[in-house]
């Protein structure tokens, strides 16, 4: 039958880290590198990927092109 049964042994440094990554809320401290990883991710990554998009939209059309037309549309 399927599923673990009664000789199933865990590997307890598995299940540490389980217990860990479960209760991450109640370890989590706020320091100069969270706050500024923090920042990156919810603000600068976002807003150049952004500035990028802005910049290049309608520029390249891939639909339809042959091997020796160029994508760059202006």
């Amino acid at each position: 039958m399927a599923g673990p049964s009664k000789s199933l042994i865990l590997d307890p440094a598995l299940q540490k880290y389980y217990e860990v990554n479960a209760n991450r809320y109640k370890y989590f401290r706020w320091t100069p590198r969270h706050a500024w990883f923090s920042f990156l991710y919810m603000a600068v990554i976002p807003a150049s990927l952004g500035y990028i998009a802005y910049k290049t939209d309608g520029k390249y059309h891939f639909r339809g092109k042959r091997r020796e037309d160029t994508i760059s549309e202006w």
